[in-house]
């Protein structure tokens, strides 16, 4: 008798790989530099250096968090690629940085095809929106790790800026305004306190909400800003862009500005989506905890001289962006908030 056992008794599938493999070959998303195809044992990529006088690398890594739980009871796949996509490439843009190339690791338990190529298919949408290359990544299977038709996702990502364009937040200062860019709902952040609330209410996904449901309205995707700041880039002087992620407007600001000035915004000045409205009732969430749980409507912020507001605001809109002047930059003195919102 053969006692030996296989990958097949482990609950691996190792056929499932390769077939994953030519998935990801139909979702393009390159850039000349690339120099090796997906499916190797690494990846390739010749720095664009002669655009540069003193090119700096800029790296970052992120997840989409317990929105993945959404996905999974959803059965929607696709746009949790786009967030993770977004979560890395917009922290890469806050410092005028162009994002290259993106790598991402998916590990489950058990590979579905199906479900995984939904996920590089969304990746693969989120480079191309970001204008930068999906050069590899790794699919982990790990029995026993997660539960049935569960994963994680994680994704990394290398950008380059020229080091007299980089963007560091001293150029701030007191008289400057600030733009709110609208975000698309709340992105990838709150979202264990959104799963609170649906559990502890048994709201139905499936409900009406606007012109779609509640669950597509929760599980839309992370808006990727890149093109529309590399283009603001270009033309006026952004003294500093905050991404706002978990912690909201009142702590994302505060790590772009210098300690003596203060981010003074005005509410009124942008429109809350119904979604965060929604929540806070169903919640009964206090205002200052929204403000510092969910964007409440701004993904991104990004503070410039008084003057080129209305250049800002047109080039925004060219770019399909929706956004606002939400504000201006204050003195701050020893005692005071660094962001104040009224």
């Amino acid at each position: 008798m053969d006692n030996s056992l296989n990958y097949k008794d482990a609950g691996v599938d190792i056929d499932a790989g390769h077939r994953l493999v030519e998935c990801i070959k139909k979702f393009p998303a390159s850039r000349p530099e690339v120099l090796a195809g997906i499916g190797g044992f690494n990846a390739l990529f010749e720095l664009p250096i002669g655009r540069y006088q003193n090119p700096i690398l800029v790296s970052s890594t992120d997840g989409v968090g317990t929105k993945l739980k959404l996905a999974f009871e959803l059965q929607k796949h696709t746009s949790i690629g786009i967030d993770l996509v977004a979560m890395c490439a917009n922290d890469i843009i806050t410092c005028g940085a162009e994002p290259l190339f993106f790598l991402d690791y998916y590990a489950t338990g058990r590979l579905n095809v199906s479900d995984a190529a939904a996920v590089i298919q969304g990746i693969a949408t989120g480079c191309q929106q970001a204008g930068m290359a999906l050069v590899g990544g790794e699919t982990a299977e790990m029995p026993g790790m997660y539960a049935k038709g569960e994963y994680d996702l994680a994704g990394f990502c290398v950008g380059i800026v020229e080091k007299t364009k980089l963007i560091s937040g001293q150029l701030v200062t007191p008289g400057d305004a600030i733009i709110g860019i609208a975000a698309s709902g709340p992105h990838s952040n709150g979202y264990s306190l959104i799963r609170h609330i649906l559990t502890e209410r048994q709201i139905d996904l499936r409900q009406v909400f606007e012109q779609t449901n509640l669950g597509e309205t929760l599980l839309a995707p992370t808006r990727i800003y890149v093109k529309a700041i590399l283009a603001l880039q270009q033309a006026i002087p952004i003294h500093a862009i905050a991404h706002i992620t978990g912690g909201g407007l009142i702590e994302n600001i505060p790590r772009v500005l210098p300690e003596n000035t203060q981010a003074q915004l005005n509410q009124a000045k942008w429109p809350m989506p119904k979604i965060f409205t929604w929540l806070q009732q169903q919640g009964q969430i206090a205002a200052s905890e929204m403000l510092r749980t969910f964007n409440c409507g701004i993904g991104m912020v990004v503070c410039l001289p008084a003057n080129a507001v209305d250049q800002a605001l047109a080039i925004l809109h060219a770019h399909g962006e929706d956004a606002w002047p939400i504000g201006t930059i204050g003195r701050r003195h020893a005692s005071d908030l660094a962001v104040v919102i009224g």
